[in-house]
């Protein structure tokens, strides 16, 4: 893992234990230069999202808005299916606009996230034990390329960091009888423990950076699009959809910053990118994980969630006296990212940062 800095400077000073990703977006919101939150926008999403508090898309059953190509049966092997997905799940966004990876499944084809949720499916109907961590921690760089072939022949980018990512993690299984459920129950029932319990086990999962004076630890995406808290949160889905015991402490997630979300909240007026900063997007520059406008993106929609669930808890509780606290975090991203999924014509003039890494 390497840790970018944004001040060369600051090197080989002692650093201060990584903060936790709730206290990373609020430090970076409180020192950006380059995006800001906007209360206003900030009150009307939470306005929108109490008016839609009876939805089903405000509990667990979202992730199955995300996850339709997800196994039926949610089984040891819907698990393991989790595991195979979130740990592949980064940088989807083509070098060229016109140049998606499509793969088809079921008549119907697929670009983005949605495409390695396909290609996995396809490759379980096709015989091939994907799933299975004996199978995925051996496979060859030439096996995971034909699981993930496309159907234009534009490959899915970073075959060679995915293969790494998978093969390495399948390893760690393998230490629990290659089983993700009994490696994640070390983590007890607490979503604080589970976290900590991947990054500090699973090196692809440990997404950080340097922000003077203190180091930021993302801990989700992700990475790919959605790390560590993204792996918890499908995790959490899947107890409720077997109807198994939830995880009490499931509030500790924050939001799993990412590409579209970022791009969902600037789309409703949560948040402000700089005049700089939006022409340099708007330009397809890349950014360099860890730069510091790819980092202000992403704590500040870390922290924007935030200030949106507390606004939706003080409304609910100034006008019914409860706080909605089963509308946590995990559960505004799931509402935003669909919301983006769904809205992608209408939030084409907002651009999406570009940073091709392994971590989201």
């Amino acid at each position: 893992m390497s840790k970018s800095h944004w001040n060369k400077g600051f090197r080989g000073r002692k650093m201060e234990a990584p903060l936790s990703p709730r206290e990373s977006g609020k430090c970076v919101a409180e020192n950006s230069k380059d995006v800001f939150i906007e209360e206003e926008g900030v009150k009307k999403i939470a306005e929108t999202l109490y008016a839609k508090r009876g939805c089903e898309g405000f509990t667990a059953q979202g992730w199955k808005q995300m996850n339709p190509l997800a196994p039926i049966c949610m089984n040891d092997e819907a698990v393991n299916w989790v595991f195979v997905v979130d740990t592949l799940n980064f940088s989807f966004w083509p070098d060229k606009d016109d140049e998606q990876c499509l793969v088809t499944y079921k008549d119907k084809t697929y670009s983005g996230y949605m495409s390695l949720c396909a290609a996995i499916s396809r490759a379980m109907d096709e015989g091939i034990p994907i799933t299975e961590a004996s199978y995925f921690a051996n496979m060859t760089l030439d096996d995971l390329k034909h699981v993930l072939r496309s159907d234009n022949n534009v490959p899915m980018p970073m075959i060679k960091e995915r293969h790494q990512a998978l093969t390495e993690a399948g390893k760690v299984l393998l230490e629990h009888d290659g089983s993700f459920l009994k490696f994640i129950r070390k983590g007890g029932n607490s979503a604080e423990k589970m976290i900590k319990l991947i990054v500090e086990t699973i090196p692809s999962y440990r997404d950080e950076a340097t922000f003077e004076p203190v180091n930021i630890a993302y801990w989700q995406e992700e990475r790919n699009t959605w790390i560590a808290q993204i792996l918890v949160a499908d995790f959490w889905g899947i107890l409720e959809a077997r109807g198994e015991a939830s995880i009490p402490d499931i509030g500790y997630l924050t939001m799993f910053a990412d590409y579209r979300v970022p791009q969902a909240l600037v789309y409703m007026g949560a948040l402000r990118y700089s005049s700089e900063l939006m022409k340099t997007l708007k330009e397809g520059v890349i950014l360099a994980s860890g730069d510091r406008r790819e980092v202000e993106i992403r704590g500040c929609s870390i922290w924007c969630v935030e200030r949106i669930k507390q606004q939706l808890w003080d409304i609910a509780e100034q006008r019914e006296g409860c706080k909605l606290e089963h509308v946590n975090s995990a559960v505004i991203d799931f509402y935003l990212w669909y919301f983006a999924k769904e809205h992608h014509a209408e939030m084409a003039h907002i651009p999406i940062h570009h940073t091709r890494c392994i971590y989201y």
